[in-house]
């Protein structure tokens, strides 16, 4: 065996393990907790995800990542004189340690184009993407509970809310 013929695997292998590391490192500078996506029936084209991000250096949440919708986007409510209104933003400032609540009636995360229903029980992957200060993109993947209503410790309080 050539030298060349050695390397190349493993430079493979060495690059994939650098990925990989990579890739769980991003996982390290957000934590997602209480996180849940409203169940939908069938037909239902939307639904939302919410959770508390806490990053631990400032980090801009700037999309969403899922294979159950056609569209992922973050989302804010927010009243325009008596008139609520919901509209995609192009991203969440996320300052350092400080938790930023994504729930129903605030930021959250709009899934549209649902493939399939949220069944109840379920789970659903998602994908938050973030950027930091110099630029970089890091990914955090979830498994996100479908709940028809929120945790009572996360709001309960707005889970009658419908998009």
């Amino acid at each position: 065996m050539t030298l060349r013929q050695w390397t190349t695997p493993f430079m493979i292998a060495a690059s994939l393990s650098m990925s990989l590391a990579h890739a769980h490192a991003d996982a390290a500078h957000v934590k997602a907790e209480a996180a849940w996506a409203r169940a939908s029936v069938p037909g239902q084209q939307a639904s939302g995800a919410f959770m508390r991000l806490t990053a631990e250096e400032p980090l801009r949440l700037v999309g969403v990542e899922s294979p159950v919708a056609g569209v992922a986007e973050v989302h804010e409510m927010k009243m325009e004189g008596d008139v609520m209104r919901m509209r995609a933003i192009e991203g969440l400032d996320l300052p350092k340690g400080v938790a930023v609540e994504l729930k129903p009636g605030g930021y959250h995360v709009m899934l549209q184009q649902l493939k399939s229903p949220l069944v109840k029980d379920s789970q659903v992957p998602i994908t938050l993407v973030f950027k930091d200060a110099k630029g970089e993109t890091s990914r955090l993947s979830l498994q996100v509970p479908v709940r028809a209503m929120a945790p009572a410790a996360h709001g309960g309080g707005h889970a009658g809310h419908s998009h």
